[in-house]
């Protein structure tokens, strides 16, 4: 099918409650200020049904867990449909008894599921207990074609690694996509979190930088509280971004909720890979040792 040069994304910061059938109902009316502006994709953010619920550990969360397709899936699709837009969302995915995922969907402007990722990389830090919920994806990496290109949708801790963002690269996709949830634990000094802000918003730059592609990062914003009291909870700094595929920004968010539609020109990966071509200087004959742990 003929594709556009340019591409009107957008992007949807938000703060959740418990509430989940009000996070919902939110996530729909900022999505329809996004198509309003003339957004073709929107990508929400990590897990946007509900709280942040990896803080603690408890069995009882695993009630919160959706088939795919399931209610999310028939709910936004529809709205997908009736607005004409490619939609990308984060969910929480029973796959079977005891397997579940951290999954991003992404439907078509028929409102379908055209394809889905399962978040690879799966991390075990203090008020990021993942692995309890988590089983890490076995989709690969690989982007789902769409009415508006190859969508290289990642998730949160992926975007950490330069593998991923490669592999997607490697594989074709015109846009790296990163729904997120990343924030301060309170107890930090204002200078470890600017560290911690700055070093998340480069390497993000770095995957765009060194792949030549565009790339959209979709984070949380607000505080959420830890249920077991062991912390005090969460902020989550929002400065969801979107950069172009020399790194440079397009647009920026700040720290409160927040709708933003960004103009993406998909000809500028042709035209700065003429410049910068890393992919035909990479040396694939001396990277085996890639593929272990550490070099002992």
């Amino acid at each position: 099918m003929t594709q556009s040069k340019k591409l009107k994304v957008g992007i949807v910061q938000q703060y959740c409650t418990s509430d989940s059938a009000s996070n919902v109902e939110k996530s729909m009316a900022m999505v329809r200020i996004c198509a309003h502006h003339g957004a073709e994709l929107v990508v929400l953010q990590e897990l946007h049904r509900g709280l942040y619920f990896c803080q603690t550990e408890s069995p009882d969360i695993f009630d919160q867990a959706e088939l795919i397709p399931g209610e999310s899936t028939e709910v936004f699709g529809a709205l997908a449909k009736e607005l004409g837009i490619v939609l990308v969302l984060s969910l929480f995915e029973r796959r079977a008894p005891g397997l579940y995922h951290n999954t991003a969907v992404v439907l078509e402007k028929n409102g379908e599921i055209v394809g889905k990722y399962r978040k690879m990389h799966i991390p075990d830090d203090p008020a990021y207990y993942e692995k309890f919920y988590f089983t890490p994806g076995d989709l690969g990496f690989e982007p789902i074609e769409t009415s508006v290109g190859k969508l290289g949708v990642l998730v949160c801790w992926d975007q950490w690694y330069p593998e991923a963002a490669r592999l997607m690269a490697l594989a074709g996709a015109e846009i790296l996509i990163y729904p997120t949830a990343i924030g301060w634990e309170s107890s930090d000094t204002l200078e470890e979190k600017k560290r911690q802000q700055d070093a998340w918003i480069v390497s993000q730059r770095g995957h765009a930088v060194a792949n030549g592609l565009p790339l959209v990062s979709v984070n949380r914003v607000g505080h959420e509280a830890d249920p077991s009291g062991a912390t005090n909870g969460i902020e989550f700094w929002g400065h969801s971004f979107v950069c172009g595929p020399q790194g440079e920004f397009l647009a920026k968010a700040d720290a409160q909720e927040q709708v933003m539609v960004v103009e993406i020109d998909k000809m500028r990966t042709e035209e700065v890979r003429r410049m910068w071509p890393f992919f035909r200087d990479r040396r694939i004959d001396a990277y085996q040792d890639l593929t272990k742990r550490y070099r002992d």
